[in-house]
Parts: structure tokens; C-alpha cells; sequence
């Protein structure tokens, strides 16, 4: 008997893993707020391209994801100090580029994906490319960082 309510007790508990496969999917945005959301990673964009022309550390540091990645069009990844480091000796980044064919994508969480298209000095060459690219916002605690981006090079 003793045995029979000990597993009757425990029963609710060995269900508890179980509950986050019921739970409700995040909610995409709709229209009214996917544009709220694109004001705000527009904004965080530009605030973002004047840390790195103002080599702000401190700003820097909070924009970037902790995990965050960039990969070059030769295919060399960059972490967060890396990218950090880049931006403080000057050199060009997609982040400070003008940008053309700005693309949107508002999802849940909510999460952005801005592709675009730059010109981008190659220091060594002294010589302009342009380059197609995506970064990926994200909300964190203190508001919006980007948490990867990557850039192509494309055919002259």
C-alpha cells in the first residue's frame, strides 16, 4: 500500500519534463509590430555603425553578442574580440558601410535578418568591392546585439 502511494506521489513529477512540448510556440509579430521592430534594429544599426567609426569600446562590446561570429568572404571567422579589435584599428566593416537592397525579416523571439549589399575597401588591394551580406539580430536583456553576420564577395 505504502508503495502504491509513493508512485502515485511521484507520478506528477516524473511528467514535468514533459511540459515544455505543450508549451505555446513563440508568437510571430505581426505587420504593426514587425515594423516597431525594424524602427528599432534600424536604429540599433546606425548606433552600432557609429561605435565602430568612433572606435567606442565600451558601446562595442555591448553590440556584439557574446557568442557572436562573422564570417570574411575568404572564409576567415571572427569572434566577438576579434571583431571588436578589428573595429578598433579602423578597419572597414559591413557594420559602418553604407548599405543598398536592405531586406527585412521579422520572426519570433523576436530575432531579425537584415541582408543587404555594401561597398567595402580591401586595405591590402586599396581597392572596393562590393559585398553581399546578413547579420542576424537578436534580444538580449539590455536590448538588441548581433549575434552573426557573414559577407560574399561578389563578381566585379
Amino acid at each position: 500500500m505504502r508503495r502504491r502511494s509513493l508512485l502515485a506521489a511521484s507520478l506528477p513529477l516524473l511528467t514535468l519534463p514533459l511540459l515544455p512540448a505543450f508549451a505555446h510556440p513563440p508568437r510571430q509579430p505581426d505587420s504593426a509590430e514587425a515594423q516597431k521592430i525594424i524602427q528599432e534594429v534600424t536604429a540599433f544599426r546606425e548606433k552600432l555603425a557609429k561605435a565602430v567609426k568612433d572606435k567606442d569600446f565600451k558601446a562595442l562590446r555591448a553590440a556584439y553578442a557574446d557568442n557572436y561570429t562573422h564570417t570574411h568572404g575568404s572564409g576567415k571567422l571572427d569572434n566577438k574580440d576579434a571583431r571588436i579589435v578589428s573595429a578598433m584599428a579602423g578597419e572597414p566593416l559591413i557594420e559602418a558601410a553604407p548599405a543598398t537592397e536592405l531586406s527585412f525579416r521579422v520572426y519570433a523571439g523576436p530575432t531579425v535578418i537584415v541582408t543587404g549589399k555594401s561597398p567595402i575597401l580591401n586595405v591590402k588591394e586599396q581597392k572596393t568591392y562590393d559585398f553581399r551580406w546578413v547579420c542576424v539580430y537578436v534580444t538580449a536583456k539590455d536590448g538588441w546585439e548581433l549575434a552573426v553576420s557573414q559577407a560574399t564577395r561578389l563578381p566585379a
